[in-house]
């Protein structure tokens, strides 16, 4: 996300398999798989500036799942409904949907599932698993979301430009939080002993962990990917996946572009399809007769397609679908169930050295190639309106308990939504041509809602209503548009390449990537929390 440091990549657009740009989109069927700070780089962080409802509620607080506040989303109500900036309208001429806030905290307590997390994953019977995604997009989805919204633009210009006009960076899907600003303005990212290499950390059982502070908190681009322990070690993939193509002979300019390519054929290839459904995707992607791939935007259309804006419809409300694919718990590696919030230091949460029970065995999280599924593999929680009750009540390491802080996610959520000016879902059904679902269709009888609804609750709706298991068509098109948009008008994308790229062996799925990275576990201890040494990944790096 570091507009400045994707220069070099172009030079190299060219490497990679000689294909031809239809034999990218022949290629898709295939490669789709079937069915989501503190020290040095504390200054690259977004400031976390309270967002006060109009209750007094404060939104503000650490980490994610809706607790930063994002420099900006609140153009719509600061700048204007066509003003755009870091982010913008995707609907100008819509109105904002205002209901009370006495509804929208009504339907934010019906949200939650009381459930308690259970002993044992396998015990899962209560019909909210998704048979069609493993718990790991999820993750993914998150990764990708850092990715994007990752602002780091420096504190002094952030306060000059609280609204995000002018300074701001491009949401291209670039892994800034791995790269930052590069090895000259970044050093901390990188190992002291050979720049081109990423820097790790080790354990203090001597496994691959993220570089440490003496706190604990991580020295990586974005402190958002330190917050829980899943999102953290799929971090640590991405740094192991770029030191192996250095390993393999890669310069870092070639290194770091074949990881970001890499990323950005999942983001196609594998996130895309479980999320929104393969038809979306294929039906977005087409070649002229000149054989460029295009996509087709009919909705996301930045006024300045060299600095993209985000969306509120989209960062605010649609894609915020992967807060209710999240687990109470999850099974990180074989007979180890771990609550996702529970007690301190045996739960999920991040800014701490990965312990031996919590190391993640990745095929209880995706499907890796050649590797028998285990009986209780992670799935996530269907795409509807229901939230695990862990997010009923965050905790302090993600929101300040504060007099009068909002601890419901989903609370947060629906007066955020209100706050910054998003339309009602219906509103955008129609702008999109789809048929609207009526309010006694999606369970808001209260003659409050004057027969509107909340948008992030719409498409959460919407695909609960079409069975959960992916997006339904208004959340799914305003995410696969953003998302295959911003991957379009980034010159540096591998949709862009001079010469179709793709990777050494199709399809390529995000069990590919972490075999790739070295961190699937392999023989007979797989499941006991170990790692196999580190390895290149089976990739042939062009020029080595």
């Amino acid at each position: 996300m570091h507009p400045l440091d994707t220069a070099s990549t172009s030079a190299a657009a060219t490497d990679g398999p000689g294909l031809s740009r239809r034999g990218v989109l022949a290629g898709l069927a295939a490669g789709l798989v079937a069915l989501p700070a503190a020290g040095a780089t504390a200054a690259h962080a977004a400031p976390r500036a309270p967002v006060t409802t109009p209750t007094g509620g404060a939104l503000s607080g650490g980490g994610g799942h809706g607790a930063a506040h994002l420099r900006g989303a609140d153009i719509a109500v600061t700048a204007g409904r066509k003003a755009e900036g870091r982010f913008g309208v995707m609907f100008p001429k819509l109105p904002a949907f205002a209901p009370d806030d006495a509804l929208l905290e009504g339907l934010a307590h019906r949200m939650i599932d009381r459930t308690p997390p259970l002993s044992d994953v396998s015990l899962s019977n209560d019909g909210f698993d998704n048979p069609d995604m493993p718990a790991g997009f999820a993750y993914l989805g998150q990764f990708i979301d850092h990715d994007m919204t990752l602002d780091p633009t420096p504190l002094p210009e952030q306060q000059v430009d609280p609204t995000g006009l002018t300074n701001f960076d491009t949401p291209f899907f670039d892994l800034g939080s791995v790269y930052g600003r590069g090895p000259a303005a970044d050093p901390q990212l990188y190992d002291p002993a050979d720049p081109r290499r990423m820097r790790l950390g080790r354990t203090p059982d001597g496994l691959p962990d993220l570089p440490r502070r003496a706190d604990g908190t991580a020295v990586i681009g974005d402190h958002r990917n330190d917050e829980n322990l899943i999102v953290c070690q799929l971090h640590l993939a991405f740094l192991l996946l770029h030191n192996g193509f250095v390993d393999s002979g890669a310069s870092f300019e070639e290194a770091r572009r074949l990881t970001r390519w890499h990323f950005q054929w999942l983001i196609v290839h594998d996130f895309l399809p479980h999320v929104v459904g393969r038809p979306v995707v294929e039906s977005m992607l087409w070649a002229d007769a000149r054989g460029a791939v295009t996509v087709d935007r009919r909705f996301y259309r930045p006024g300045n397609p060299h600095r993209p804006m985000m969306p509120i419809e989209y960062s605010v409300g649609a894609y915020r679908f992967g807060h209710s694919m999240v687990r109470a718990e999850y099974e990180m590696h074989d007979e180890v169930t771990i609550p996702f919030f529970g007690s301190p230091g045996h739960d999920l949460r991040g800014s701490r050295p990965i312990p031996s029970i919590a190391r993640i065995d990745w095929n209880y999280f995706f499907e890796i190639p050649g590797t028998s599924a285990p009986d209780d593999r992670n799935l996530t929680r269907l795409i509807d309106t229901k939230l695990a009750l862990p997010l009923a009540e965050l905790p302090p390491t993600v929101v300040k308990h504060v007099d009068g802080a909002i601890l419901n996610l989903a609370q947060r959520n629906l007066l955020r939504g209100k706050r910054l000016g998003l339309p009602a879902g219906q509103d955008v059904a129609r702008a999109m041509g789809v048929a609207p679902i009526p309010n006694d269709r999606l369970g808001l009888t209260e003659r409050g809602w004057s027969g509107r609804a909340p948008l992030w609750f719409y498409v959460l709706k919407e695909a609960e209503l079409l069975g959960g298991r992916t997006l339904g068509p208004v959340g799914g098109r305003i995410v696969a548009e953003v998302i295959l948009g911003v991957l379009a008008l980034d010159r540096s994308s591998f949709l862009n390449a001079p010469t179709a790229w793709a990777p050494a062996s199709t399809p390529f799925a995000c069990g590919d990537l972490l075999r790739m990275a070295g961190v699937v576990q392999e023989g007979p201890d797989a499941g006991e929390g170990e790692l196999p040494e580190e390895q290149g990944p089976e990739e042939e790096v062009p020029g080595a």
